[in-house]
């Protein structure tokens, strides 16, 4: 078999083409997210503690010179994104919880029991009329 060919066999099994959707939407779940912390959540945020914008918070390490940039650390862009992993892993709780429940109802219902094979007929038979003897 050649490598095109078993790679192929690869992509095409149902996992791995159900992974690939998963990322992609993940991607744009984990956007929309970014977004939602950053314009909808952090500014009412920042207006409650005084007016601070996020996304600006920053500690000067080096002012800048001609030559080059200012190095500084966006701790306020760091806090985004905490939050922004905690909406992100609190929806993903929230699908497995349900999944996770949806798993176990089909796992609660009583399967019946497979009818007894030839043998075990035939034994029942035997026993039967061993007993009216």
């Amino acid at each position: 078999m050649g490598m095109m060919q078993e790679f192929k066999t690869f992509a095409m099994r149902g996992n791995v083409v159900d992974m690939a959707v998963g990322i992609i939407v993940g991607g744009a779940f984990g956007k929309i997210v970014s977004s939602f912390v950053a314009d909808v959540i952090m500014p009412p945020i920042g207006i409650l503690i005084g007016g601070v914008n996020f996304s600006n918070l920053a500690i000067t390490i080096k002012n800048a010179t001609a030559d080059a940039a200012a190095v500084t650390l966006n701790y306020g862009k760091f806090i985004q994104s905490i939050v922004d992993f905690i909406i992100i892993a609190f929806a993903i709780f929230i699908v497995i919880k349900s999944m996770n429940s949806l798993n176990k109802k089909e796992e609660t219902e009583p399967a019946s029991p497979p009818p007894p094979s030839k043998e075990e007929t035939l034994l029942t038979e035997i026993r039967d009329i061993l007993k009216q003897k």
